[in-house]
């Protein structure tokens, strides 16, 4: 049995925006804490959520899975998934998997947090991008 070695808390930073902490590995033993953090953030009215990767010690390609998942549940009910915090080494496997065209990254939280008032432009972005939201 593997140990879940991941803590995620839900803070509300506006009636409209959540921020996921994440502390620790995103695995594919992670599923359950990172859906009831997204159930938790969207249950107090958040329409826009921001993960914050600062504590982010590791994550495999079953925890890149774990945030495509999420960020179908967040396009699916016409939601924002936002990032910030992410090492170099994670920005470049964001790039590579093209992650950062459907997430939006951010340097800061106060950018991120400032981002989803922006929808006209990540809409754009998005579009130019090829990937598709509804």
């Amino acid at each position: 049995m593997s140990l879940i070695k991941l803590d995620i808390t839900t803070r509300k930073i506006n009636t409209k925006t959540s921020i996921l902490d994440i502390r620790g590995e995103v695995t594919g033993t992670a599923e359950s804490i990172l859906m009831e953090a997204y159930t938790r953030a969207t249950a107090a009215g958040a329409h826009a959520v921001i993960l914050n990767f600062d504590g982010l010690e590791y994550m495999n390609s079953s925890g890149i899975g774990l945030l495509v998942t999420l960020l179908i549940r967040i396009q699916r009910q016409k939601q924002r998934l936002l990032a910030f915090g992410l090492s170099d080494h994670y920005r470049q496997i964001f790039d590579l998997t093209q992650l950062d065209k459907a997430i939006g990254i951010h340097p800061t939280e106060t950018t991120a947090g400032a981002a989803p008032d922006d929808r006209y432009a990540v809409r754009n972005t998005l579009r130019r991008s090829h990937v598709r939201i509804n």
